[in-house]
């Protein structure tokens, strides 16, 4: 499984966006290659999951990839229940 997580310039935030989701599959259990970058490059990558915020989801509609939405990148808690309720 790979799952990419985005943010506008694709550097501070989304990686710490992907360290957060790192940490939460970890603590799920669940095995997968997790990247960082921005949005313009992940319109061209088909990840399995994008995991970014709903601003940047909007750019990303056409993409193969299932849109996972996190509004708020240091809630653990907000992590966790999105990457619960979309990953299969």
């Amino acid at each position: 499984m790979k799952i990419l997580c985005v943010c506008g310039l694709g550097q501070g935030t989304s990686l710490i966006l992907r360290m957060n989701v790192e940490t939460v599959l970890r603590d799920l259990g669940i095995t997968a290659d997790v990247e960082n970058t921005d949005v313009s490059t992940a319109s061209s990558m088909s990840p399995d999951y994008i995991v970014t915020s709903n601003e940047l989801a909007q750019t990303l509609e056409g993409t193969s990839s299932k849109v996972i939405i996190v509004n708020n990148y240091f809630d653990m808690n907000e992590i966790k229940t999105a990457l619960q309720e979309n990953l299969q």
